[in-house]
Order: C-alpha cells, then structure tokens, then sequence
C-alpha cells in the first residue's frame, strides 16, 4: 500500500470543488435562450381532468406554452415503464398500469403533473401557472393498502383488479409447513416498515436543448445512471434516437435510489424543448420533492418463525403487502421481491422460509429504491423477530443469534441468495466487546436508580450487493445488464484518464477510483482523472446504486488497467531490451527485475503515441476497454449494538452508545467508507426515531415539508463507535463488498429493539417518536 493507494485514508479530492462552492450541478448551468418550466399539478390524490383552461395565462407576459397530457399523447410520447417483470404465483404478469407523463385524464396522487407552463424566467412560469385553470372531477382516495385491498374499493387502473399489482411467493411452503408443525415454539409479528422520503441535498432538475439543425437533443439531469436514462428515454418513450439524445449528469448532490428513476419532467422537458425551439430549464422545490420524488418502503407485514426445543429456527413465514403508491416506477416490483425476500434468511440457518409479497396500488407517490432497497426492510423484519424470540424464549438475545449463526461458506438459502464469506460470530464479538455488552446489566439498574429506562439492542444484518451477474437477474425478470465498464486512456505525458459507466452523487469515486490506478503504477492520484456522467463520453455503463461502484465498477477498471499494463510492459521491454516476464511496475516506473535498468511511465507513454520504436505489429497509443459482470453477488455483514435511555415522563430517547462492527471486504480508503457508514447510520436511525410520510384519509401528504416531516439533525444522534472484521469476497479480484446501504439497512432495528427493551413492551413501530413511545409505556394507544 503506498501513501495514496489501496487502504489509505486519502484526504477526497473533489471537496475542495465542493466546499469552495465550485461546485456545477444542473441548476449552476446557464445555456443561452434558456426558458423555464413549472408543472401544474393536481390538488387531489384522485380525480378526473375534465378541461384545461390555459387561455389568460398565454396572454401574460413572457409565455411561451402552456402544454397538456392530450397533447403529449397525440405527440406519441410514451408512458412510463416499470424495468423489472415479475410474475404471480398463479403465473400471470405484474400489472403495470399506464402512467403518461403528464396525465390527460385521470390524476392518481396529489402533485401528479397535468401541464406545464414555459415561460422567458421561472416566476414568469409560475405566476402564469396560477392564471391556468383545471377543471377537476374529485374520486375517492385509497391512501394505504388496507383501503385499496378492501372489497369494492374503486380501482385505480383498469389493468389491475383489486389493485392488486402482483401476488408473488418464494420458498418451499410445504417445507415451512413441515417446520411449524414440528416446532416447540412460534414467534408471531406484525409490523410496518414506515414510508419514507428521499431528500437528497440537492431537489432534481433537468435542462432540455434541442438543437433543430443536428435533430439532436441534449439533457443536463440529476441522475445515478445517465446512460440507462438515455437507453430508457429513448427505446421505450419515444423522445429521440439514442444517437441523438446526449445525457449528461453533472455533479449531483446525493440521490439515495431516487434518482435512478426517469421521471415525468425530464420527459416533458425533452419534448417541450422541441416544441419551443428553446432550451428549457425545470429544477424542483423542496415540496415538489416531497410530492413527486419517488419515496421508499412502505410495507405491513405478519411474519411467524418456528423453533425446536434447543431454540435453533426450523421456519419462517412471511406475508408483506407493499404499497406501490399510484404507479409503477422503473425498479419498483423488484424492491420488495427479488431484493427483499431474497435475503429473509438473514445471518441464519433457517432450513425453510416462505414468502408471499402481495404488490398494492393507493393514490399515494411512486415508491421505489431508497437507500438499501429492499435490504433494510428484510433485516428489520428478522432482526425484530430474533429479539422478539429471545423475549419470548427467555434467552439473551445476542446468545440466540449466535446459535443460529451460518458458520461454513458458501451457503446456500432457502431463498435464491448463496452466501460466498462471511464471520458473522466475528462482527457480533467486536460489537458486545466495544460496547461493553457483558457489563450491561449493571448500566441498567444504575440508570434505573437515576430515574431512566435503559435498554440495549442489537442488529445483525447482511446485505446482497452489486446486483449481478447479468444473466441471473435477467433470469428473474430484469430488463437491463448489470455489470459496468471502464476505459482507462494513458495520455503521451504519462497523465490517467479514467472512463467509467459508474456514477459518483456523493460516493468519492474521484478519489477512490485514483487510488486504484496510484496503487497500480506506483504514481500520484493528482496525476489521474476520473470521467463520468456523460453519455458522450464514456461508453455504456450501469450507473450506481445497490452498494455496486467499487464491487463492481472498480473492477471493470481494474481489468482496463491490467490490459493497459500488460501493454506497457511489453513496450518497455521491447526498449530495454529485456524480457516482458522481468518487467516489473514501481513507484512511477517500469524496471527489469535485478538490475537498474529502467523506463518512466511518461517515456513508455510516449513510445507508444510517437510509434518510432513499438515491437513488431503492436497497435500504436496506450488505451484499453473492460467490461465486467461479476459472478455473483457481494455479501457486506456486520452487528450494529445500540445502548440508550428513555425517560418515562416524555417519552424521550437518549443515546448512550452506538456500535457499529461491518465486513466490507477489503477497504479502498477506510475514511470514505466511515463517511459513508456515518451517512446510512444517520438514516437508519432517521426511520427509527423521526421520518414517516403520512397521508390523510383523502390522500393528502401531510408531511410534505420540513415543518412536518423530521429529518435527523446531528444532535439527534450519537458519536458512532465503527469496527471493520475481515473476510475477502471471493467474487471480485479486489475483495471488495460495498459499504453504501449498510447503515441504513441495520441501524433501525437496533434502535427499535433497544427501545422495545428499555420500555418493556415489544409493540412498538416505526417511527418510536417520544409521544409513540410515552403511549408504550403506559400502556394507551397513540
């Protein structure tokens, strides 16, 4: 490892951009001729548009258009698609109802779009927005999944009967039969994984140019994944041939999974654009953020676990319904099937499981991916099982973990997923020994005497991570590849220039991907720069999400990058008369192996762009393409303990400790990955203390801004204690696992168990506000 390579803790080289303000994110770019678009949106969660009136804004100042779903569809602009099939377990299709951009009939959630307003500024938009009238048809709202199941609730698509999207099932459910009818004891819970919204940092934004004279259309946007928008836009919703449609993502501030997604505005914007002749600029406040960004989990589960005499699991039964809101967004029916019941087996043995996820439509927001996906909503539910069961059983809970634990590898689930690695009895070790579990007790009666109720709970959770290879998630219904590419381009002075398909909204990939190459070459990470977020100029890629960049994507470079020295080698060789196999790469410099002779990296550089010196029928320059689909997916795992107060007169809680022990793999810059544990730590505990999106009985977001719905601030949460353990994923070169979600995806059950146990009362949801949790405590409904 040299100073700036693999394992250090490289200082991140874009935040000097970032927090000089030099930043240049969609909303900074300024294009000339540049219009503005502001969306007229519904006031109702579920209505017929009757009329449009547009006629007095058109006459006002600085308007250029107003335009509608009518139109749009005359235009032959396609609806949004879902891009993950999933079948039910009668073997009929998902059913996906249609969603036009901009609706020209029927709104199915508050803040759906109905037009759009283009004008010369973005007041003149919205003021002329206020001048449209919409004539407006009020229906009835089902603004949870108990209403939309119930018998003879309107239906919101024609497509789908019940509002039932799919009835999926996965596992052996003779097997858990069998399991339950042979178990000593049954653990029984119902619980709700709570909706949640997105927030990113920076709110979307899109800017569309047309340019009449090429026919070619360009969009600036904050996406994870430009070139699956382009791929998207352009095969399934008819805005443009793909080589004619350049996307490009700049620097984007934070997405969490809600922008992978396309969404209505970058479509509408594409189209209006051409419409207008203009460029045209869309970038969202915080409360179209709240309405329109797609939010995440939303599931109501009843789940059952069997035990034997010895208290080692035989079975467990789940049934989730998953509230897909109002549409299907572009991953939505892969969240709570194929990366949710997947990975229900957790760190344990569970011979049987049984699933069934029952998809939902409600006049609500889109949900799709937030940050884990489908993960934390899996290890919640088992995670809240084992301590439930270790009350139930009268056992320690950390005890029954571990005697439960998976201990030889690979493992096979019940449930698809083959676990590679892992020391689970490792992570949760380090866990008990850095919070001092042995001594807990004694903290308890202490805090006790001192007038508070202290609990302790713990979490150990694993994820499935990179979402690959290909050919098995096209097995299961995905419409797209999920490995990434790389071209890595060595200029005639020596300097890097590292192409990737990956996406950095936040993850540091200009300074770890650096490190990759620094490593290899022995050379500074000053002397590399990483390109990225545009389609024009970095060959197809996947884009990030799923904890995928470094498992991944850093892989797709590191085999460009062994392409790119295997060529070196042989140049430098052939200059110093040597042979390939005693070429070896150190600090900057080619050297045969046992004497001094030797070749700067810029001077091999050279050579192969001057060309006067290059072994018989080499190709001249120094660049090499890699594409990388890896064999299987990664398994990040780790125990999260949690020690804190609550205090019996408000319901408060108080942080006492917070341990966090994770097996990442190997670590490419150990402080990044902290940062980006402290960030998943930081939501998890988010979902278990303060966030919820809540709807009224009419479909109404009544958290639809910072006033209501509570974002942790940091003196919500605890200093983190972290810990790494160790096991190399044996599926990537670089033994890497990913570490984005895991946070998120283990806090929250660890918080909720300590709760649960401070107070003394298992029934207790998400999120344990103080007045949710003083009504637990004496014993009164919320």
């Amino acid at each position: 490892m040299g100073i700036e390579g693999i394992g250090a803790s490289v200082v991140r080289k874009e935040d000097k951009r970032f927090i000089t303000g030099k930043g240049r994110y969609v909303d900074d770019i300024k294009l000339m001729g540049m219009t503005y678009a502001h969306f007229i949106r519904s006031p109702h969660a579920h209505a017929k548009v009757k009329g449009i009136d547009a006629s007095a804004a058109l006459k006002m100042p600085g308007v250029l258009a107003v335009l509608n779903g009518k139109e749009l569809v005359d235009d032959k602009i396609g609806n949004l698609i879902c891009g993950w099939a999933i079948t039910s377990k009668d073997g009929s299709p998902m059913k996906m109802g249609a969603w036009p951009a901009m609706a020209p009939e029927v709104v199915r959630f508050a803040g759906q779009a109905v037009a759009v307003v283009i004008a010369e500024s973005k007041n003149l938009a919205r003021d002329a927005a206020e001048a449209v009238v919409v004539d407006y048809e009020e229906l009835p709202a089902l603004p949870d999944v108990h209403a939309a199941i119930k018998p003879g609730a309107p239906q919101l698509h024609p497509e789908a009967p019940g509002n039932i999207v799919y009835d999926w099932v996965l596992g052996d459910d003779n097997a858990v039969k069998d399991a339950f009818a042979k178990a000593a004891n049954v653990v029984k819970l119902d619980l709700t994984n709570n909706r949640l919204v997105p927030n990113a940092m920076e709110p979307r934004a899109a800017i569309a140019d047309y340019d009449s004279a090429e026919e070619h259309f360009t969009l600036y946007t904050t996406s994870q994944n430009p070139h699956v928008a382009r791929l998207v836009l352009s095969a399934f919703y008819n805005i443009a041939p793909e080589h004619k449609l350049r996307v490009i993502a700049p620097d984007v501030g934070g997405g969490f999974g809600s922008k992978i997604y396309i969404y209505p505005e970058e479509m509408v914007c594409l189209w209006a654009s051409k419409k207008v002749g203009r460029p045209i600029k869309w970038a969202a406040d915080r409360s179209e953020s709240f309405l329109t960004d797609a939010h995440g989990r939303d599931h109501v589960t009843k789940a059952e676990m069997a035990f034997d005499k010895d208290n080692k699991i035989l079975g467990l039964r789940v049934v989730t319904h998953a509230n897909f809101g109002a549409y299907m967004s572009l991953f939505s029916s892969s969240v709570p099937t194929y990366l949710y019941a997947t990975l229900l087996s957790g760190q344990y043995v569970i011979p049987a499981i049984h699933a069934e996820v029952i998809g939902v439509y409600t006049n609500t927001t889109p949900v799709d991916a937030y940050r884990g996906a489908g993960r934390p909503e899996a290890s919640y539910l088992i995670e809240r099982m084992m301590e439930t069961a270790a009350r139930q059983l009268k056992v320690d809970p950390a005890e029954l973990r571990s005697k439960n634990f998976i201990r030889q590898f690979p493992y096979q689930t019940p449930v698809i997923m083959a676990y590679d690695t892992g020391d689970f009895v490792a992570s949760l070790e380090a866990a008990k020994k850095a919070i001092d579990y042995a001594g807990f007790a004694g903290r308890k009666e202490q805090a006790k005497k001192n007038g508070k109720l202290r609990g302790i709970g713990v979490s150990c959770y694993i994820e499935a991570c990179g979402i690959a290879p290909s050919k098995a998630v096209g097995s299961l219904g995905a419409g797209v590849g999920l490995w990434e590419s790389a071209e890595v381009r060595v200029n005639p002075v020596g300097t890097i220039e590292v192409l990737t398909g990956s996406h950095s909204h936040g993850q540091g990939h200009e300074t770890a991907f650096s490190q990759l190459v620094a490593d290899r070459l022995g050379i500074g990470i000053d002397q590399v720069s990483i390109v990225h977020g545009d389609t024009d100029k970095v060959q197809f890629g996947m884009g990030t999400y799923g904890s995928r960049s470094a498992a991944v994507g850093l892989t797709a470079i590191l085999k460009a990058m062994e392409k790119v020295e295997a060529k070196a080698k042989k140049i430098a060789a052939h200059a110093l008369e040597a042979s390939e196999g005693d070429i070896v790469i150190e600090n900057g410099e080619f050297k045969v192996a046992g004497t001094d002779k030797k070749i700067a990296l810029p001077m091999v550089a050279l050579a192969a762009y001057t060309a006067h010196n290059l072994p018989d029928g080499m190709e001249p320059g120094l660049k090499e393409t890699a594409f990388y689909d890896p064999t299987n997916f990664t398994f990040p795992a780790g125990a999260y303990i949690c020690e804190l107060e609550v205090d019996e007169a408000t319901g408060k809680t108080s942080f006492v400790n917070f341990v966090a022990a994770d097996d990442f793999g190997r670590l490419i810059n150990p402080m990044i990955v902290e940062g980006q544990v402290h960030g998943g730590l930081a939501q998890g505990i988010g979902q278990a203390l303060l966030e919820g999106a809540v709807y009224d009985g009419n479909g109404q977001l009544v958290t639809a801004s910072f006033m209501d719905y509570t974002m942790p601030r940091a003196d919500d949460l605890p200093s983190f204690k972290l810990s790494h353990t160790t096991t190399l994923c044996p599926g990537n070169p670089l033994g890497i696992k990913g570490c984005g979600e895991a946070g998120a995806i283990g806090a929250s059950a660890a918080v909720i168990n300590a709760i649960t146990d401070a107070i003394g009362d298992n029934r207790l949801e998400m999120p344990a506000t103080p007045d949710r949790v003083w009504h637990a405590i004496h014993g009164k409904a919320a």
